[in-house]
C-alpha cells in the first residue's frame, strides 16, 4: 500500500508565515471537513466545485546566511563567493547578484478555494526530513504547477527532497546526475507528489532535471505512469548524458514505498524535440526542451516553452504516431495514443545529436527561435476546437519615474490570456485578454519594502506583468471562466519572490472580440508569499 501521511490542515484562512509539520490530529482533518459538507474529509483540498491554490511562503530567519560569511553557491569547491545579503526577505534574494543559482527551499501549501477565491481549508506538505517531505524553492516561479489525474482522482505536483529553508536547492545535482561542472554542489532527489482524493498523500523520487527544476506533473491513471516536465542543467557544455536524458518531457513510475526505501534508477524521457526539426541550426543540446507549462486534453500531452536562451517559445505537444508533423509542426492525430515508453537513445551519442525527436510545435503557433514576442506558460482547452493560453511577458523591469510604471510590462500587446480557436486546420490567435491586470502599474503589499532596492536602484513594488499557470471551467451558457497566476516585473533582484495575484475572467465561448471581459483580482499574495498554481475541480 502507499505511504500514507498526515497533513497539517486550517479551515478559513491562510497559514502565511507558519511552518506545517507532519504529526497534527486526524481528527483536525474531519473536524475541518465537516464544516464545509464533507464528513469523511474524504476530499482533502480536492472539494467538487472549488479551486486547489498553490503556494510558499518564506521561513528561513535573517540569521541563516550571514554578509561577508556565507559561501555561495551552496556546497561550492571552487570559485566560491561570499552573500551579500542576510537571510531577511525580500533582500536575502539580491544574493542573486554573485550567485546566479540563489533560492532558499520553503514550504508547499495547497489551498481549497471558492470559486470567488475565499480560503476554505489549507493543507501543509510535509517538511520534516525524518519522514517523506517535500519543499519548493521559494523564488522558483515555474514551480508548483497543479493537475488533476487523467480520471480527476489525484491531484499532482513537483518538489524536491530536501530540507527547509536550504540554499541553492533549486539549481542542485541529483543524487543519481551528477554534473561535475555545476557550481552547486549538493544534491537532492526531484519527486512528484500524488494528492488523492481520500487525502493520503505519496512521492515518487527521481534523477531527472538534475541542475534544474521540475515544473508539472499529471497521472496517467490507465498507464499508472507520471508525465512531468520540467528543465535540466546547470553547468557548462557539452552537459552529462543524464542531464540531457533528463530534461523536458519525463516518464516516472508511481512508487508505493516511502522515500527512504525508493530505488532511483536514470531518468525515463518521454519526449525530443530539436530546433533542426524546423530547419534551423542546432542549439546547446538538452535546452530546447525547457518546459514549463503541462496540459493533458483528448489523450494528447501539450507542453510550453516561454524562457531561456536556446530554442522556440511556443506550444508543443508530443506525436507517438510518428506521422503528425514530419517538418517539425502540425497537428495530434485523433485516437493517437499516450506516451508510456522512455525513448530509447543510444547515450555514445546523446551528447552530439540530443534525444530522438518525437515532439512538434503546434500548427499555427510560433516557430521562430528565441522569440522577443512569444512567452507562453499555461494552456487550458475550453473544448477540442478553443483553447485559452496565458503569456508570462518579457519580464523586461524598465520603469519610468515619471508616469511611475513599468512602460515595457505596460505597453505589451501578446501578454495576459490569449483565446486560440482551430479553424481551417490551423490554430488561430482570436484576441488577448489584458483589461484589469493592470500591466506595468505597480501595487502595494502589505509589510512589504517601499521605495527603492539600493541592490537595483528600482522600486520594490511589483507590477503584473502577464500570466503563468491557468485553470478554468465552462458552464450550461457558454460562459467559461478562467481562473490564473500572475507573473510580476519590480525592482527584486528575483522577481520570481515577488507577492504576486491570482485573478479571473470570465469570456463568452465563441466571442470574436474581447470586449466588456475584465479580470478580477481575487488574492494579493502577502509579503513573504508566492503564489504558484492552481486547478479546477470539476463537480457540484
Amino acid at each position: 500500500m502507499p505511504s500514507r501521511l498526515t497533513l497539517a490542515v486550517a479551515v478559513g484562512g491562510v497559514l502565511s508565515g507558519l511552518l506545517l509539520t507532519p504529526g497534527t490530529a486526524a481528527t483536525a482533518a474531519t473536524a475541518a471537513s465537516a464544516r464545509h459538507g464533507d464528513p469523511a474529509g474524504r476530499h482533502g483540498v480536492m472539494l467538487p466545485g472549488h479551486l486547489v491554490l498553490s503556494r510558499t511562503v518564506y521561513t528561513a530567519g535573517k540569521g541563516s546566511i550571514v554578509p561577508g560569511v556565507t559561501q555561495l553557491p551552496a556546497g561550492c569547491t571552487t570559485a566560491c563567493v561570499t552573500a551579500v545579503a542576510d537571510g531577511g526577505y525580500p533582500e536575502v534574494f539580491n544574493n542573486e547578484s554573485v550567485d546566479a543559482s540563489f533560492g532558499v527551499s520553503s514550504p508547499i501549501l495547497l489551498d481549497a478555494l471558492t470559486q470567488s477565491g475565499r480560503t476554505v481549508r489549507t493543507l501543509g506538505v510535509p517538511t520534516d526530513v525524518n519522514g517523506d517531505h517535500l519543499v519548493t524553492s521559494f523564488p522558483s516561479k515555474s514551480e508548483l504547477g497543479l493537475n488533476l489525474s487523467s480520471n480527476g482522482s489525484a491531484l499532482t505536483f513537483m518538489g524536491y527532497v530536501a530540507p527547509l529553508n536550504a540554499p541553492d536547492v533549486s539549481n542542485s545535482n541529483t543524487p543519481g546526475v551528477v554534473d561535475p561542472t555545476n557550481p552547486v554542489g549538493t544534491s537532492y532527489y526531484r519527486a512528484v507528489a500524488e494528492l488523492r482524493s481520500n487525502g493520503s498523500l505519496g512521492f515518487t523520487e527521481t534523477n531527472a532535471y538534475s541542475g534544474n527544476n521540475g515544473r508539472s506533473a499529471i497521472l496517467d491513471n490507465a498507464a499508472d505512469e507520471f508525465l512531468m516536465a520540467g528543465n535540466a542543467g546547470n553547468g557548462g557544455n557539452p552537459q552529462p548524458v543524464g542531464v540531457i536524458a533528463g530534461a523536458g518531457a519525463q516518464l516516472a513510475t508511481p512508487s508505493r514505498l516511502p522515500e527512504s526505501r525508493q530505488q532511483v534508477g536514470q531518468p525515463t524521457p518521454a519526449g525530443g524535440f530539436s530546433v533542426t526539426e524546423l530547419g534551423d541550426k542546432a542549439d546547446k543540446v538538452g535546452k530546447d526542451t525547457n518546459f514549463r507549462g503541462l496540459t493533458l486534453h483528448d489523450n494528447v500531452v501539450y507542453l510550453t516553452k516561454g524562457s531561456g536562451g536556446n530554442g522556440v517559445n511556443t506550444v508543443y505537444f508530443i506525436d507517438t504516431t510518428g506521422k503528425a508533423c514530419p517538418n517539425g509542426v502540425g497537428l495530434p492525430v485523433p485516437g493517437a495514443p499516450l506516451p508510456t515508453k522512455a525513448l530509447s537513445y543510444d547515450p555514445a551519442t546523446l551528447q552530439s545529436t540530443g534525444l530522438p525527436e518525437n515532439m512538434c510545435v503546434l500548427k499555427g503557433f510560433p516557430t521562430a527561435l528565441k522569440s522577443t514576442t512569444s512567452f507562453p506558460f499555461g494552456v487550458w482547452f475550453a473544448n477540442d476546437t478553443t483553447m485559452y493560453v496565458a503569456d508570462e511577458g518579457d519580464g523586461t523591469n524598465t520603469y519610468d519615474p515619471a508616469t511611475g510604471s513599468y512602460t515595457v510590462a505596460a505597453a505589451q500587446t501578446g501578454a495576459g490570456l490569449q483565446k486560440w480557436v482551430l479553424r481551417d486546420g490551423t490554430w488561430q490567435l482570436q484576441y488577448t485578454i489584458q483589461q484589469g491586470l493592470a500591466l506595468g502599474t505597480p501595487y502595494a503589499v502589505s509589510h512589504y519594502p517601499t521605495g527603492d532596492n539600493p541592490a537595483t536602484g528600482l522600486p520594490w513594488a511589483p507590477a503584473t506583468d502577464g500570466l503563468r499557470n491557468i485553470t478554468g471551467k465552462v458552464d450550461a451558457h457558454g460562459d467559461v471562466t478562467i481562473w490564473g497566476i500572475t507573473s510580476t516585473v519590480s525592482g527584486a533582484t528575483d522577481e520570481g519572490a515577488d507577492p504576486n495575484r491570482l485573478v479571473s475572467v470570465t469570456d463568452r465561448l465563441h466571442a470574436t472580440t474581447a470586449a466588456g471581459d475584465t479580470f478580477r483580482t481575487l488574492r494579493t499574495a502577502q509579503s513573504g508569499e508566492a503564489l504558484r498554481g492552481s486547478v479546477y475541480v470539476p463537480g457540484n
